[in-house]
């Protein structure tokens, strides 16, 4: 009986068979396309990473680095001008970032740029190109945001200026060094310059409680006595 129970008839494997060719048959076409389009898609994923990586991404990240060096020393040096334009024989940051667009020295340009425009009192230009720029370092992202509040103070858009430090300070809490800086900045910009005693009691108070041991914290409580409060609400 379980012989003739588990025997499967001719004519039923006879019509598997045919249902899978016709479906096959009818839908080659479809199929065809699909293979082919997977297959080109496997061979853009091998060409970007065995040719155009190593022919022209590569090459052009290490020309852009390369062309950075001068610029770079010149920002070191203090010779703003000469970092943002170049002197002739090499390419100053503006050179970099728009001979060398799409590469890390051209985004590292821009932060420069930034700079170099904030130290010229050119605060439209600094923000424009310290909001360009964009990395995976927490400590100069964080340090970015801070000029991005230096360059909206300068211009008169205090809002900005305050959310920008206020971002810088939370960017990268860990940072005990910089991260206190930036918070009692953001502080004392809400306290002096907006005269928003609210705000700046809460960030004098979130300086306290995130690095009580800094000297930001105890600059923060001689603030907030100032301001009428003698005891941490936390």
């Amino acid at each position: 009986m379980s012989e003739k129970k588990n025997q499967t008839s001719p004519s039923s494997k006879q019509s598997t068979s045919g249902s899978a060719g016709g479906f096959i048959a009818a839908n080659g076409k479809k199929l065809a396309l699909v293979g082919s389009a997977v297959l080109l898609i496997l061979l853009g994923v091998l060409f970007y990473f065995t040719l155009y990586i190593p022919l022209f991404v590569e090459p052009r990240e290490e020309k852009a680095t390369v062309a950075m060096f001068r610029a770079e020393e010149y920002f070191r040096n203090d010779s703003v001008r000469l970092a943002l334009n170049g002197d002739g024989q090499n390419l100053g940051f503006l050179g970099i970032i728009n001979r060398h667009s799409g590469t890390k020295a051209a985004n590292l340009a821009c932060f420069y740029a930034g700079s170099c425009y904030l130290k010229m009192d050119s605060t439209a230009k600094a923000i424009e190109f310290l909001s360009k720029f964009s990395t995976s370092s927490k400590g100069v992202q964080a340090r970015a945001y801070k000029l991005l509040g230096d360059a909206y103070g300068d211009s008169g858009k205090n809002k900005e200026a305050l959310d920008a430090y206020k971002k810088a300070a939370r960017h990268f809490e860990k940072d005990e060094v910089n991260s206190p800086d930036y918070l009692f900045l953001a502080a004392y910009f809400a306290d002096q310059v907006m005269q928003d005693s609210k705000e700046a009691i809460a960030l004098y108070e979130e300086i306290r409680e995130k690095y009580p041991r800094s000297q930001q914290s105890y600059d923060a409580e001689k603030y907030l006595a100032r301001l009428g409060v003698y005891q941490s609400a936390n």
